[in-house]
């Protein structure tokens, strides 16, 4: 019995891979865009942009409660403070650390008579 075969299946003679070449290439990974105006250096290096409009807190947040009580003429002790916001001590002083490195504000820090700890805007 003659067997036939099939001279698609059974050439051999198909071209080995390049040895050099992964047999699995991997699209190359797109980056997201961003927006040109984000990233984009103004002026000269080291210049600094020009300042923008200082904003005070909203009325209504415990950020502003704090800065109306410190610009008192008495200031705020920090018990006072905590009060009004329902912040630890730790979040007072730093909320009022951040803002016045952010809003350029000196802010004095003093002991009082009773040894509390008393909050003031500098003038």
């Amino acid at each position: 019995m003659e067997t036939m075969t099939n001279p698609e299946t059974t050439d051999n003679s198909a071209a080995p891979a390049a040895p050099n070449v992964p047999s699995r290439i991997k699209k190359p990974v797109r980056l997201r865009k961003t927006s040109p105006k984000k990233h984009a250096k103004s002026g000269k290096p080291g210049e600094r942009k020009p300042a923008t409009k200082k904003r005070a807190p909203r009325a209504e947040t415990k950020g502003a409660k704090i800065l109306d009580m410190i610009a008192r003429a008495k200031g705020a002790t920090l018990a006072e403070l905590q009060k009004a916001t329902g912040w630890q001590a730790h979040s007072v002083r730093g909320f009022l650390s951040t803002f016045s490195k952010k809003q350029r504000v000196s802010i004095d820090s003093a002991k009082n008579e009773s040894g509390d700890r008393v909050y003031r805007v500098a003038k």
